[in-house]
Parts: C-alpha cells; sequence; structure tokens
C-alpha cells in the first residue's frame, strides 16, 4: 500500500477527490499569502519595508511598530470602544435576528412571505445609499460620537434572521405540539425549547455578526467626529503612509503592526468556533 493510498483511506477520500483537495489547497495557500506577508511586515525596520527582493521573514526582527502604535496612539481607547459596540451590536442582533427568525418559520401571519422578501431584498441595498440620511437622523436626536449611533443602526442585521428562519424551518414540530399539550404559547417555547436547541446557528449567527462589526468602517467613520470615540478601524486609518514624505516607510510598517491587531479578535474567535459555525451555516440547508 502507497504513501497516497494511506493517506486517502485515512481521511475517507477517494482518488478523484485529490484534484478537489489539491485546488482547495492552492486557493488556501494564495488566501493566507497576504496575512502572512502583512505579519512579516509588521516586524520588519522602517528600511527593510520596500526592498527589490520579496522578504517573506524580516531579516531583522523589531517589536517597535507595535510599542509606537500603542503609545503614539490612542489604540487603548479605540480597542475598548470596539469592544463595547461589538459586544452590546453582537448580542442584540444576533437576539432580534432569533426572534425574527423564530417568526418568520414558526408563524402564521398575514404579509409573512412579502416580509421575508424586503428581508432579503434589504441585502441588495448598500450602506452608502442609507448611510447619509441615517448619519443626519442620528444628529438631528443629538446621538453623534456616542455609543447608541454606533451599535443601533447595526442591531437590524438581516444575515442572523436568515440563519435562525433556516433552522427553524426543520425545527420538530412533534416538540411544540408537545409543549402546547402542556399549555406553553409561542414565547414559552421559544424561549425554552427552540432557542436552547440552536446552538449551532447561534454561534453562527455570533460569529458572522461579531466579524462584520467588529470590521466595520464606513458608519463609525461617519458618525464619530471626536477621537476618543473612534472604533479600531477607524482609528487604524491614522496609520495609513504618507506619499512623498519621510514617514513613508515608517507608516507601511505601522499600518502592517496595526492591522494584525485588528484581525487576531476575528481570527481567533473564528478558529475557536469553527465546526459549530459550519453546522449552523448548513443547518438550514435542506429546506428553503
Amino acid at each position: 500500500m502507497t504513501v497516497l493510498t494511506r493517506f486517502l483511506k485515512s481521511h475517507n477520500m477517494r482518488p478523484a477527490d485529490v484534484p478537489i483537495w489539491l485546488f482547495g489547497l492552492a486557493v488556501a495557500a494564495l488566501w493566507i499569502m497576504p496575512f502572512i506577508w502583512m505579519i512579516s511586515t509588521s516586524f520588519k525596520y522602517p528600511g527593510d519595508v520596500m526592498t527589490a527582493d520579496i522578504e517573506w521573514l524580516p531579516r531583522r526582527v523589531t517589536f517597535q511598530n507595535y510599542v509606537d502604535i500603542f503609545t503614539k496612539y490612542k489604540v487603548w481607547r479605540w480597542t475598548l470602544n470596539s469592544v463595547i459596540v461589538v459586544v452590546a451590536s453582537t448580542f442584540l442582533c444576533v437576539l432580534a435576528g432569533a426572534l425574527a427568525g423564530y417568526a418568520l418559520a414558526r408563524l402564521n401571519f398575514p404579509g409573512k412571505k412579502a416580509l421575508f422578501f424586503l428581508y432579503v431584498a434589504s441585502l441588495m441595498v448598500p450602506i452608502e445609499v442609507y448611510a447619509i440620511p441615517m448619519l443626519l437622523g442620528i444628529i438631528k436626536v443629538g446621538w453623534a460620537n456616542t455609543y447608541q449611533a454606533l451599535i443601533l443602526p447595526s442591531v437590524g442585521n438581516v444575515f442572523s434572521v436568515l440563519i435562525f428562519r433556516q433552522f427553524f424551518l426543520n425545527f420538530p414540530r412533534d416538540l411544540e405540539d408537545a409543549a402546547r399539550i402542556d399549555g406553553a404559547g409561542h414565547g414559552l417555547i421559544f424561549w425554552k425549547i427552540a432557542l436552547p436547541l440552536a446552538r449551532a446557528p447561534l454561534i453562527a449567527a455570533t460569529v458572522i455578526i461579531f466579524v462584520l462589526n467588529w470590521n466595520n468602517f464606513l458608519w463609525p467613520l461617519l458618525v464619530t467626529f471626536e477621537d476618543d470615540m473612534k472604533t479600531l478601524p477607524v482609528g487604524i486609518a491614522a496609520f495609513t503612509p504618507l506619499y512623498g514624505t519621510a514617514t513613508q516607510l515608517e507608516g507601511y510598517a505601522m499600518a502592517m503592526a496595526g492591522v494584525t491587531v485588528l484581525s487576531v479578535p476575528s481570527v481567533l474567535v473564528f478558529l475557536i468556533l469553527q465546526r459549530y459555525f459550519i453546522q449552523g451555516i448548513s443547518s438550514g440547508a435542506i429546506r428553503g
């Protein structure tokens, strides 16, 4: 038995699966290359960034770029703002998505199909269309430079609604019937039976909404006018290299250090919860 045959047998793969596996491996390598370059550049001296030869690993390693972004800029404050905004908005968004998804999947009420169509259609509307009207409304009520201005607009994210709806469409009706015999209503069924069994879509929605909110840039940029209220993505924009100046090389290294700090939470959340994330995404794949 050859090494390849043993490998295929141990991974329950057929010979026809090898090209697909190699293609996926090549795509994964292309995806991770910019990430490796980003981390490598963040540990380089400014003079080692723009070189004629590509250096995937730094010849000289320095932590000064990370020291500079935490001492010269308000990274700790921006990180705290991001944590507060992301935790609150993710919790509220997932809760609202679970409630709306359960209603769209299990309840019968007039206009349910039209409402679901509007939910799906809203995915095609870019934020640039409604950002300015929403910003004017936020300013008019006096919420500019506040946490509620950063949190509340992201609560109505449609992705969590779609994930929970697909899961609750496959929810066993026998459990609902048994609960109704005991006198439970829709509210009690949702909180005591449906939601505790929705762990996979709950984690999948949490991961998606967390990453979207953590990396959100345009809305925090528009609604925050003070440096102390910036979130981390908006604050890191200050590290952008200044072309044609002496700080251009330093800016590249610091920008890579800042983006590395920004990407760590999203990567960790996905790596820790990836198994449940895949289960949650595929839980409603059979029925539409």
